[in-house]
C-alpha cells in the first residue's frame, strides 16, 4: 500500500504518523511544505521585497508548485491524507484528487479559525478535533493523538510544579495572567516560556502585569518538538490553554497523557472525554478560583489501558487509514 501525507509540518507532530506507517510496512512518504526553503540568499530577498513592495508571495507559490512535483516524483496513490487542507490552493486540490484513490483531510484547526468549506468536495473522508465542526458540518471526529512512549510517573524526579510554553496570543496571555495571579500566594514553582519575535513584547504590558512579565522565559525560536518531552518531565502539571473558537484537544493533552502529568486547562470539553479524571485534569472555572495546591501534590491517577490505547498514533494510524478493515 502507497500513502502520503501532505502538510505543512511546522511543529513536527505530522512526521511520526508517516514514521508510524512505515513500522507497519507501508511505502509512506510526506510532502512537508514547511520544509521548502529558498535556493539561496539572493532568492530569499526576491521574496522578501516581493512581500513588502509588491503585496505578493512567491514562495507561496513556489510551496504549491513543490506539492505537484513531488507528486508526479512519488506518482499513483492509495490513499492521500491532507493536513489543514486551507494552506493549499484549489487548484492544487483538483491536482492532488487526481493522484488519490482516497484523499482524506484532517482538520486540526477550526473551521472558524481557518475556513475550508470551498475545498471539502475534494475529499472522500474529511476528519475533525473540534466538536463544533463536526455538529455542524458532518465530520468524522477523532482527537490529536499520542506520539510518545509512555514513561510512568514513578520513573520521573520533576523540580517544577506547573509548566506552560506559548507564542504570543492575546486570549490565553490574559488567561495565563490571571493564572499566575492565582498561583503566587501558593508558592507554586512553575516556569512559562514564550517564543516568538521581539515585537510582540512591547504589546504585553497591555495584557499581562508588569511583575509576570518578570517572571515569564523568552525565545525567539521555539523549543525544538524533539526537546519538549524533557521540559514535560521536569514538571507534574502542565498547562494547556485554549486559542480563540477552537474546542478541540490540543497535542499537550496526550503528551500529558503518555508522560502521566496532569493538566490544567480552560477547555471545558475535555470533560466529556473518557479519559477525563478530576484529580489529574483541573478544569479552570471562570475567574480561576478553583486552582487549589492540592492539585499539585496529591499523585496521579493512571489510567485503564484499554482508555490509553485509544489515543495513541497506532490507534489513530489504523482509524484513519482504515488499516483493520
Amino acid at each position: 500500500m502507497k500513502i502520503c501525507l501532505i502538510s505543512f509540518d511546522f511543529w513536527h507532530y505530522d512526521e511520526h504518523i508517516v514514521e508510524k506507517l512505515s513500522d507497519k510496512g507501508i511505502e509512506a512518504c510526506h510532502i512537508n511544505i514547511g520544509a521548502f526553503t529558498h535556493k539561496n540568499t539572493g532568492e530569499r530577498i526576491k521574496n522578501t521585497f516581493s512581500k513588502i513592495f509588491l503585496g505578493k508571495n512567491p514562495k507561496h507559490h513556489k510551496r504549491q508548485s513543490f506539492i505537484l512535483e513531488s507528486l508526479e516524483k512519488i506518482g499513483k496513490q492509495d490513499q492521500i491524507l491532507v493536513i489543514n487542507p486551507e494552506a493549499i490552493e484549489e487548484s492544487i486540490h483538483k491536482k492532488i484528487r487526481e493522484y488519490a484513490d482516497r484523499n482524506i483531510a484532517y482538520l486540526y484547526d477550526s473551521m472558524a479559525r481557518n475556513p475550508a468549506t470551498h475545498l471539502l468536495h475534494y475529499f472522500d473522508t474529511i476528519f475533525s478535533f473540534d466538536d463544533n465542526d463536526v455538529k455542524n458540518f458532518g465530520f468524522e471526529k477523532i482527537t490529536n493523538y499520542n506520539y510518545l512512549d509512555h514513561l510512568p510517573a514513578e520513573k520521573q524526579h520533576p523540580k517544577l510544579d506547573l509548566f506552560y510554553i506559548t507564542s504570543y496570543d492575546q486570549k490565553r496571555l490574559s488567561a495565563l495572567n490571571l493564572l499566575i495571579n492565582r498561583l503566587l500566594p501558593m508558592e507554586i514553582k512553575f516556569e512559562v516560556y514564550m517564543v516568538g519575535k521581539k515585537g510582540w513584547k512591547n504589546k504585553l504590558n497591555q495584557i499581562i502585569d508588569q511583575k509576570n512579565i518578570e517572571i515569564l522565559k523568552f525565545g525567539r525560536k521555539k523549543i525544538a518538538h524533539h526537546a519538549l518531552p524533557s521540559y514535560y518531565k521536569n514538571t507534574k502539571v502542565i498547562l494547556d490553554l485554549m486559542r480563540a473558537d477552537q474546542t478541540g484537544l490540543s497535542f499537550r493533552i496526550f503528551e500529558a497523557m503518555a508522560l502521566e502529568k496532569k493538566i490544567i486547562t480552560d477547555n471545558p470539553t475535555i470533560k466529556t472525554y473518557d479519559f477525563y479524571n478530576p484529580n489529574n485534569i483541573l478544569v479552570l472555572d471562570k475567574n480561576f478560583r478553583n486552582v487549589k495546591k492540592d492539585f499539585f501534590t496529591t499523585p496521579y491517577e493512571k489510567l485503564p489501558k484499554e482508555v490509553y490505547d485509544k489515543y495513541t498514533l497506532d490507534h489513530w494510524v489504523n482509524t484513519v487509514f482504515k488499516l483493520n478493515s
